[in-house]
Parts: C-alpha cells; sequence; structure tokens
C-alpha cells in the first residue's frame, strides 16, 4: 500500500525523496515507507494553504458551502471506515474493534460542524455613541496547524479539522512519525469531498526538520497540538516567532475515585475501560485508581480477575481485546517505571511484564500495582499503556485531595450511588472533565480538554469553532454631518 504527502490537492513525495518505514507493532515487522517532509515540504503546504485562504474557490464560498463539503466529508468517512480502520490497527496496533467504530463515529463531527457553519453570528452593539451602528462579526483566523497524535488520528483529527473548516481556515495536518499512514491516506477522503487545492495539506516528518518548521512559520495563525508534555513546551517556544493563537491537548494521569457506595459491577467495567481499553493509550486513561477502604479488597479482586482473562493478541481479529503498544520505547519506558515502582513499595498484583505467549510485538500485560503512597513513578508519570496504580482512602475528603495532588488535569471521575456526593465531586475535581459514573466518551457536542500540564484550550462544542476566529469590529457613521473636533477623541 502507498502512502504519499498531499500538498496543494495534489498527493506528492517529499521533496528530497526521503521516506521512512512505519512498523507493524503486533510483528515488529515494516509494513510500508511513508515520505518523510523537510522544511521544504512545509513551505509548500502552508503556502498553498496560505493561498487557498485568499483567492480561489475556499475564499469565495459562503459558509453553507462549507458545511455541505463537510457534510460530505463525513458520509465518506462512514462509507469507507472499515477500511481506514484496518489500516489504522495495522500502522498503531490499536483493536480492530475500537478503530472500526471509531472511523464511523467520527463522522459526526463533520456533521455537526458542517451544520455549525453557517451558525457563526457576530452582532450588532446597542453603542453609547450617537449617529453609530457598530457591529461584530467573526472572521477566520487564516492558516491552522493541526498536529496529531498516532494514538487516535480519525478522532483527533475530526476535532480540530472540522470546526477549522467549518470557520473558514484552511489546514495543513501533520501526522504524527508513528504510525501515520492513516492520515495520509485521509487525504483520498479530502480529494473526493471536492475541497479545493490547498484547504486542506497533509504531511509528515520529524521534529527538527518538519515540527518546528511548521509551528514557528511566520504564515501560521494558530496551532492546535494533542501530544506530550514535553513535545508542548517545544511547540510553546516555536510560536514565540509566529505569535500563533494555540490550543494543547496533553497527557494526564486521571484518577477514577471508587466510594463504598458505588455499584462495584459498573464501576469495575469503568476502571477497565478507562486503563485497559486501547492498551491504556489513552490521554483520558484512568491510571489512578483511588478506592475507599471497605471496598478496597473486593474490588480489587474482580479487577485482578478480569486483567487475568483480558484476550490479547492480534489487534486485526476481532476476538482480541487488547492489542500491543504502539513502539518499543512506550514499552522500555513502562518496564522501567514499574520496576522503580515496584522497588520504591508498590505491590505488584498482576501483569507486570511481557505476555509469555505473544513472543513477538509490542505487548505488556494487564498489570495493577497497589502504591501506599504518592511519591511513586507509576502514580506520578503518564505511562501511556495498561497500568493501573492503586491508592486506598478513608473519606471524600482525602479522596479529593488525593485526586487533585497531580500537576496533571485532564479527567477525574468517581463512581457513586450518592447523587449529591457525585455533584460535590464533579466540581471538586481540577480537571477539565468530570465522568460520573462513566469513562472514556466523547461527543462533537461536548468540550473536551485539560488543565495544569494537561494543556489548556478545549475541542468539541460551539465554542470550538469560535475558538477558530477572530472578532473585528466594525463602525459605521450615519451621520451627514462632518466629523467633529479631530483632536478629541469620540
Amino acid at each position: 500500500m502507498e502512502f504519499k504527502l498531499f500538498i496543494d490537492g495534489a498527493f506528492c513525495e517529499a521533496a528530497d525523496g526521503a521516506r521512512f518505514e512505519s512498523i507493524d507493532p503486533a510483528h515488529e515487522t515494516v509494513w510500508t515507507t511513508v515520505p518523510e517532509a523537510g522544511e521544504e515540504d512545509v513551505d509548500r503546504a502552508v503556502a498553498a494553504a496560505r493561498n487557498a485562504l485568499t483567492a480561489g474557490p475556499w475564499a469565495a464560498m459562503t459558509a453553507t458551502q462549507r458545511g455541505h463539503l463537510l457534510r460530505r466529508l463525513g458520509d465518506l468517512l462512514v462509507e469507507r471506515s472499515s477500511e481506514f480502520a484496518e489500516i489504522e490497527t495495522r500502522d498503531t496496533g490499536k483493536i480492530i474493534r475500537e478503530t472500526a467504530g471509531q472511523a464511523a463515529y467520527m463522522a459526526s463531527y463533520y456533521h455537526y460542524f458542517g451544520g455549525m457553519a453557517d451558525k457563526i453570528e457576530g452582532a450588532v452593539l446597542p453603542i453609547d455613541k450617537p449617529d453609530m451602528i457598530t457591529m461584530t462579526v467573526r472572521e477566520p483566523l487564516g492558516v491552522v496547524a493541526a498536529v496529531i497524535p498516532w494514538n487516535g488520528q480519525i478522532l483527533l483529527t475530526a476535532s480540530k479539522l472540522a470546526p477549522a473548516l467549518a470557520a473558514g481556515n484552511t489546514v495543513v495536518l501533520k501526522a504524527s512519525e508513528d504510525g501515520p499512514a492513516t492520515l495520509l491516506k485521509f487525504a483520498e477522503l479530502i480529494d473526493a469531498a471536492g475541497f479545493p487545492p490547498g484547504v486542506v495539506n497533509i504531511i509528515t516528518g520529524f521534529g527538527e526538520r518538519c515540527g518546528k518548521r511548521l509551528t514557528s512559520h511566520p504564515d501560521v495563525a494558530r496551532v492546535a497540538f494533542t501530544g506530550g508534555t514535553e513535545t508542548a513546551r517545544h511547540i510553546v517556544r516555536n510560536t514565540a516567532e509566529n505569535l500563533a493563537t494555540l490550543s494543547l491537548e496533553l497527557g494526564g494521569k486521571s484518577p477514577l475515585i471508587v466510594f463504598d457506595d458505588a455499584d462495584l459491577d459498573s464501576a469495575t467495567n469503568g476502571i477497565v475501560a478507562g486503563v485497559f481499553g486501547a492498551a491504556g493509550q489513552s490521554c483520558v486513561s484512568s491510571s489512578r485508581l483511588l478506592v475507599h477502604e471497605n471496598v478496597h479488597d473486593e474490588l480489587l479482586a474482580r479487577l485482578i480477575r478480569i486483567a487475568e482473562s483480558i484476550r490479547i493478541g492480534d489487534p486485526l481479529d476481532h476476538a482480541t481485546e487488547m492489542g500491543p503498544l504502539c513502539t518499543a520505547r512506550q514499552r522500555h519506558r513502562i518496564e522501567g517505571l514499574v520496576a522503580d515502582t515496584i522497588a520504591s513499595g508498590g505491590t505488584l498484583l498482576t501483569g507486570g511484564g511481557r505476555p509469555s505467549d505473544q513472543p513477538q510485538g509490542f505487548y505488556w500485560q494487564p498489570t495493577i500495582i497497589d502504591c501506599p503512597h504518592d511519591g511513586l513513578p507509576t502514580i506520578q508519570e503518564e505511562l501511556f499503556g495498561p497500568v493501573l496504580s492503586v491508592r486506598q482512602f478513608s473519606d471524600e475528603g482525602e479522596a479529593i485531595e488525593i485526586a487533585n495532588s497531580s500537576r496533571y488535569a485532564l479527567a477525574g471521575g468517581a463512581f457513586t450511588r450518592d447523587i449529591g456526593r457525585a455533584m460535590r465531586v464533579g466540581q471538586a475535581l481540577s480537571s477539565g472533565i468530570a465522568y460520573i459514573n462513566t469513562w472514556r466518551v466523547v461527543s462533537p457536542i461536548a468540550p473536551f480538554g485539560g488543565n495544569q500540564h494537561s494543556g489548556f484550550g478545549r475541542e468539541g462544542g460551539s465554542d470550538a469553532i469560535r475558538d477558530y476566529t477572530r472578532v473585528k469590529t466594525i463602525w459605521i457613521n450615519t451621520s451627514d454631518a462632518p466629523m467633529a473636533d479631530p483632536f478629541v477623541m469620540r
């Protein structure tokens, strides 16, 4: 299967012909190669996006016409969702039963924001000046650089691309250098939907030659990034060069609190979904479990039993429940942090190594560690893997204190039958998202994003589309009389 860059409506190789290998994480083998974009390719993509913004069909389109194109893109994604699911599974190791459902559901983002395109309104202000009509209008920001991670390319592309295009911007999408094939293939849908050349450009490459040039490019007005905190720091410094507006959706160490009145069947499923779903490779992974002392032993017994029965194997097999990690370096890092945690006092309850029946592939066992305090590495660090760290608590106040002790604040939540407690905890958590009696759900209608080291800005919901616009104020003097004293501000 061949993959190319997509610049100015054309599929192309990198300017210098460079390509790099993409590894199938289930077999540790090269399954394809992709172009490696450099600075020249970035410049071509940004120039194409800039030209499409100011000239040609896109610049002349009405908001309603933009909405029609977005809805068409969503329809095409549904039609070809199984094809994209298979590519994403081969490229990243995510199980096919999730990638298939996720690809089809992401059409709802294009349908939702397609419907929002012609509902971006300004206002006429009740201004305090006579003979003046003063109004505001919202305009697109310009060229948007959207940097997409490997762990949810179709989802995270939709959450950025759909509102950016609905607002009238043009976009350069940068796929992760890990598992970029899905996003490069997505260019076929952009082409088939009928977007004019240059409106959406898709490239992939490494940090210095590609990412740095894109996020610091003088013609980029907005950077939307999802990824790790360390990379985000580089991007913040890069945007000092172009003063682009910025949103960051970063990592998490999401706390999930289980009170002693919780429905333990539901709580168990929520925990499993949060930390073992997608092999824990989710920014909202519920990797910190806080359990009331009265139900600690019973809940852990349930979790251990489920963890040891999870079907690990070929991610293309629909019976598989957990596939491999995406990269060898992820597994190496997890090995080190788990070992350090156990050496520092954590008790390994299950897992903690590579599955013996999977000699090939970047697999890791579902792992549960009972932790006596918050200073342990697996409590403090985002692992991006199927590792659950467990803490006990005795009352609601202690649970909230432990939950909010992390520097990350993307998601948090609780399982409880007490509606008053549910409301208190939902508001007390410092996270940008609070899940109560559920976990790991998304919607184009709901804002998504975090606080503190988990970033800033929100994706999804009606406010997201406004973040891809700027406000212009228009003053109109309706009087026939000459302007008053020019040396005095009115």
